[in-house]
């Protein structure tokens, strides 16, 4: 195993020790305010981005800029072409960018809340921040490492995109391939069995190979949940109708915590404990995130938040 890797290893466990941990955000979701919580807050590693936040909104964006820090610094301990294993895991940043832009709010918030900064870990991101209209932004995911969403409707474009960072995933991230088959299945169940509506056929080419054929053609949610790949059809054995999707969405996160831990504990140094770090710290800002609006609701945690923590 080469330096970079030994390296990259290491600050990856000491990246993922620093996290607060279920426990600790089960006390800020306690907490009977926001501010209270975010005072809590104060010595975490989350401290340097929600010192600043006004309300639960730019809180919880300032707890994910904290962990795409993080994995830019991560990144930045890496291997040269190291990096390249980060890129498909840090793809929601990149979506969560383009949800903004295509937000009706977009015109009066631009200025006031930028786009999260990706650097090296980005997939195509100042292409798609240069398109004026939804057209140009299909053209741009399509000339890049994306694809095409197959429309330019807002639904289309973010559908593609993340069913395209579970293809890209999937591909790229052997570690985490499971973990993306998984949320392919969640991501189709919810369009297709409780939104009602089909997918572009470039987003059911993905879900295809990612699920199978069966899964991919089910005209029933009893039909699609039989005739997926064994790792999704056990997030989904206890969700017996669509509306229970959300506890799949907790186990989802349950299963990427308990795996990512169990690749930080492996003796070895490379790329597993790597991917295992980026798990380990994502759950936790996801957690965090929670608490904070637990905390927003006056110290009333929710059942996801229940389901996780």
């Amino acid at each position: 195993m080469s330096a970079g890797w030994v390296a990259g290893a290491v600050r990856a466990r000491a990246l993922a020790v620093r996290c607060p941990g279920a426990a600790e955000a089960r006390e800020i979701a306690a907490c009977p305010s926001l501010d209270e919580a975010l005072r809590r807050l104060g010595g975490t590693p989350y401290v340097k981005y929600t010192r600043e936040a006004a309300g639960l909104s730019e809180a919880q964006r300032a707890v994910s800029a904290t962990l795409l820090w993080h994995l830019r610094v991560l990144a930045g301990w890496l291997p040269r072409g190291g990096a390249r294993l980060l890129v498909p895991l840090v793809s929601g940043f990149e979506v969560a960018n383009v949800v903004a832009r295509l937000s009706p709010e977009h015109s009066e918030q631009q200025g006031r809340v930028p786009p999260y900064r990706l650097g090296a870990l980005e997939t195509a991101w100042r292409r798609l921040d240069r398109a004026a209209t939804p057209a140009e932004l299909r053209a741009a995911l399509a000339a890049s490492a994306w694809g095409d969403p197959g429309g330019d409707t807002p639904w289309a474009l973010v559908t593609g995109m993340r069913m395209a960072a579970a293809r890209r995933t999937a591909l790229a991230v052997p570690q985490a391939r499971d973990w993306a088959v998984a949320r392919a299945a969640l991501l189709t169940a919810r369009e297709l069995f409780v939104h009602g509506r089909s997918l572009p056929a470039p987003v059911r080419r993905d879900a295809a190979r990612l699920l199978g054929g069966r899964a991919s053609a089910a005209a029933s949610y009893q039909e699609f949940r039989a005739g997926l790949p064994a790792s999704a059809r056990r997030l989904l054995a206890d969700v017996e109708e669509p509306t229970g999707l959300w506890r799949a969405e907790a186990g989802w996160w349950r299963t990427v915590r308990d795996d990512g831990a169990a690749l930080l504990r492996d003796g070895r140094h490379g790329p597993g404990v790597v991917v295992g770090a980026v798990a380990v710290l994502s759950v936790d800002a996801w957690r965090v995130r929670a608490a904070l609006e637990s905390a927003a609701r006056g110290g009333r945690p929710g059942e996801a938040f229940d389901a996780l923590a």
